[in-house]
């Protein structure tokens, strides 16, 4: 499929209006967005994706069609993924809930020009360099890997390296200034927390990006497919957020199905490189002849591993208790935490929300509410939530 500079050019032009319509009619006004809201947006740009789709099938063929929603589902089932680290920057840095979709679009945006620079890269090392292939399996195929050790999930502190320097070098404040970067503090020019928050979303983006591209380049070679696929599945991403808020530690089991999609593509990365193989110590510098798998068994295999893998998460009764404490927990830090918001609906949101998850934590069954992390903690910040919200009562 042979894309004109003119539908390069109309293609960007759409996604850079989608993200200032975003930002203009959304974010730049803070607030805290209702479900409603949330579920209609994800829905459109869902849909937008789909409608995209459609016409890569009209007009480049089947194949191409094939490969855009193998790229797309597969690209978004990780920025799923990416969402639980953002969820721990977010509440490390203690990002009040008005302000969170700006940093969220922030990384969306710093995501979609890191992975172009990526894509095109890649494009150029595949075109000069046939044992790129081999260098990509690899990649997949030791993420895969990590992605199935034990150990906290999605676990890591949000103070990177840059983190550390910044707050060493530069004056920091603790507190937040609105969505200002900078504010002035005792007659100096500090940044915010926000700054800093944007500068570890950036750079956790660069991480995630190394692991996507080489999984979309796995699926299609074609640029233009691979650029597209890996921008529709960004959009959207700041309102699935609030959507899926509080569901994401539900998906207890999709890591595992991940770690068998990239190892797939991991493997047919090495096989596509084996049969365009001129590397001299391997079969003589000869193309060997193996199986190639098809754009239809990918598809297939991506779906199969996403659709078990969530569905084995949500019947889990240990995913469902696992669900319910941990967003106490943060239900309860949140109400505790009066930077989190300043919209008394919002305050009585969490506590309606913290209420009704202790009422589950209650009638669950005691092996599962047991195998909690730091029960005692959570319990005391949880009771503590409720006597500062009887006090609040009885002002």
């Amino acid at each position: 499929m042979t894309v004109s500079p003119l539908i390069w050019g109309i293609t960007i032009v759409a996604i850079l209006a989608l993200l200032a319509f975003d930002y203009f009619f959304h974010i730049r006004k803070a607030h805290v967005p209702t479900l409603k809201e949330a579920a209609i947006w994800s829905g459109l740009y869902v849909g937008l994706a789909i409608i995209f789709g459609i016409l890569v099938l009209i007009f480049g063929g089947a194949a191409r069609g094939s490969e855009y929603f193998a790229g797309y589902i597969t690209e978004k089932a990780l920025s799923v993924d990416n969402l639980f680290v953002f969820l721990i920057i977010i509440a490390s840095f203690r990002v009040p809930r008005e302000d969170q979709q700006k940093v969220l679009l922030f990384g969306i945006v710093f995501s979609l020009l890191a992975r172009t620079g990526f894509i095109f890269l890649g494009a150029a090392l595949i075109n000069s360099f046939a044992w790129v292939f081999y260098a990509f399996g690899l990649i997949l195929l030791i993420t895969a890997g990590n992605l199935l050790k034990p150990g906290p999930e999605h676990g890591g502190e949000a103070d990177n390296f840059i983190i550390r320097l910044a707050r060493k070098f530069f004056h920091t404040s603790d507190h937040y200034d609105g969505d200002r970067l900078f504010t002035m503090e005792n007659g100096k020019k500090v940044l915010t927390p926000m700054l800093l928050v944007m500068v570890a979303i950036g750079g956790t983006d660069l991480l995630f990006a190394l692991d996507s591209i080489p999984a979309i380049f796995g699926l299609t070679q074609n640029v233009y497919v691979v650029f597209t696929a890996t921008a529709f599945s960004l959009m959207g991403l700041r309102q699935l957020y609030f959507l899926i808020d509080g569901l994401l530690d539900r998906l207890i089991y999709l890591s595992y199905g991940l770690a068998a999609i990239l190892a797939f593509i991991g493997v047919k990365l090495i096989l596509h490189a084996l049969h365009e193989n001129n590397l001299p110590f391997i079969h003589d510098g000869q193309p060997v002849p193996v199986f190639e798998i098809t754009t239809g068994l990918s598809l297939t295999v991506i779906i199969g591993a996403l659709f078990i893998t969530v569905l084995a998460s949500l019947l889990s009764k240990a995913g469902k208790a696992q669900t319910s404490i941990n967003n106490a927990r943060r239900h309860a830090v949140s109400y505790l935490d009066l930077e989190y918001t300043a919209d008394p609906a919002e305050r009585e949101r969490i506590y309606g929300a913290l209420l009704e998850e202790v009422r589950q934590i209650e009638q669950m069954d005691p092996k599962y509410r047991n195998k909690a992390k730091d029960v005692d903690t959570i319990r005391a910040e949880v009771a503590e939530a409720h006597r500062q919200h009887e006090q609040y009562l009885a002002r």
